[in-house]
């Protein structure tokens, strides 16, 4: 059940994601075009650098994912649902904002924990989602009495999910600066380490992502929290060569050629009839990575697909983390490790033989490409492209592209399964619609196969698969539109 859910939450992430490598991609080229002054010196780079900005960063990735996780979650795809995961987030990162807790403590806003700076994450983000779409499953069908019938129903959801956002913002008001604190001090404890830290920092790094509470750590390492400020003292070359950068070198490995190659590897493993909707988004979050170093768009699109291959990428990471400070070699970034500033970095007076970071790299897209296809497959990882794999399609069919054709097949279907009186609910992936109906014996799968769909797949007592292909989509607004005229 809760892998289930994880997947679940994976493929409500897909919509959000999608939007992602582009906007990294666009700060990519604007900070490329101007290193130094982040569009203060280019009007050009400071135009892509915001435009970017305002999707990529971790604010804004919290919004995309609060909101896109509560419509992907809700039962039948709702847009007040989606509203509801706005409110959860909007609540949340209102009351933990550092002048409304120094507001609630009395205090100045100077001395509330540091914690509360960091409220708007990804973490939130996910959490909002979550809660608005179990209030939206719970209470969009619930009638009030007739006083109060105006907030009955889809009207109440944004209701309930404020009052569970309190509930949700009392608890995080203790816990949070707590587990942020810990982090903190996790990262110091970890200093005296050397190699074996900066590995442990690498692995850390990326388990935390997911959270948001990356941030934290990274705090020690490249800032001034600790004394150690590495991105600011590589940069400014103050510092020792060949230590200076230990916590940034073994990163570029991984994000120009590791997680590159996993992509691969999840486009090999893809299914074929999901191949070109799996490449469209494997290839350019694959790119964003290489080239600027933002990873997200590649990490969330399988983090939560598949858990255990996320904690072997997180593994890989430190070890590469771990083998580029044993050698002393080191490279640094503004921005990430990507290409950009891959190449900005190598010439400058702390860069200590950041050519064999290449070398290694080629070893790390290896080691990522072989490790990530066995292990798909292996253990047959939900990655991009095998989600809801349940029955093997070798032909989706695409015939039926006219909007005509398209209409006529979603009334077949729709009556095949036995329209308004049998039908539950209606959701789609990404080539299969996927149902719920009163009566399984009620469905006539012969009349929904004369459609020309590749397959049916009864997947329980009252759980239905029709696999469609990649016009899935079309259908499945089809059939809603059916559905409401009745």
């Amino acid at each position: 059940m809760v892998m289930k859910y994880l997947q679940n939450i994976g493929r409500s992430l897909m919509l959000p994601v999608a939007v992602l490598p582009a906007a990294a991609i666009l700060m990519g080229l604007g900070y490329w075009m101007d290193p130094e002054g982040w569009g203060e010196a280019n009007v050009i780079a400071a135009f892509l650098i915001k435009a970017g900005e305002s999707i990529v960063s971790g604010e804004s990735m919290s919004i995309l994912f609060a909101v896109g996780i509560a419509f992907g979650m809700s039962k039948d795809k709702d847009g007040s649902a989606a509203l509801s995961g706005l409110v959860a987030y909007l609540v949340v990162t209102t009351l933990l904002s550092t002048e409304s807790v120094a507001l609630l403590q009395g205090v100045d806003p100077d001395n509330v924990n540091a914690a509360f700076d960091s409220v708007e994450n990804q973490f939130i983000g996910i959490i909002s989602g979550i809660v608005a779409s179990i209030m939206y499953n719970r209470f969009s069908h619930v009638k009030l009495p007739d006083a109060f019938a105006f907030f009955s129903g889809k009207r109440l959801v944004p209701i309930m999910t404020a009052v569970s956002s309190l509930l949700i913002s009392a608890v995080l008001f203790f816990v949070w600066p707590v587990v942020y604190s810990g982090l903190v001090s996790f990262g110091k404890a970890i200093l005296d380490l050397d190699a074996i830290g900066a590995g442990l920092y690498g692995f850390f790094n990326r388990l935390l992502i997911p959270t948001g509470l990356h941030h934290a750590l990274n705090s020690v390492f490249w800032f001034d929290v600790a004394g150690i400020n590495d991105i600011a003292n590589f940069w400014s070359g103050e510092g020792e060569k060949g230590v200076t950068g230990m916590y940034m070198a073994g990163f570029f490995p991984v994000m120009m050629f590791g997680l590159p190659a996993a992509a691969l590897a999840m486009y090999h493993t893809a299914k074929t009839t999901r191949k070109k909707t799996a490449a469209s988004l494997l290839l350019a979050a694959g790119f964003a990575s290489f080239f600027t170093g933002v990873t997200e768009p590649l990490e969330f699109s399988f983090m939560f697909l598949a858990p255990a291959l996320y904690v072997v990428h997180a593994a890989l990471t430190g070890i590469s983390m771990a083998v580029a400070a044993a050698f002393d070699w080191t490279a640094g970034f503004g921005f990430s490790a990507g290409f950009i500033d891959f190449f900005l970095s190598s010439r400058l007076p702390l860069a200590n033989q950041p050519l064999m970071l290449l070398v290694q790299g080629l070893v790390i897209g290896v080691i990522y490409y072989v490790l990530f296809r066995f292990l798909i497959t292996k253990f047959n990882f939900k990655t991009p492209g095998r989600e809801d794999d349940v029955e093997q399609v070798e032909n989706a069919s695409e015939e039926s592209s006219g909007d005509d054709d398209i209409a006529t097949m979603a009334k077949e279907i729709y009556a095949g399964l036995g329209g308004d009186d049998n039908v539950v609910t209606l959701d789609n992936c990404v080539t299969r619609l996927r149902l719920d109906v009163k009566d399984m014996d009620a469905v006539d799968q012969q009349r929904i196969k004369n459609t020309g769909v590749p397959g049916i797949n009864i997947v329980g007592k009252n759980s239905i698969q029709v696999i469609v292909g990649t016009q899935v989509q079309f259908v499945a607004d089809e059939i809603k539109k059916i559905r409401k005229q009745h």
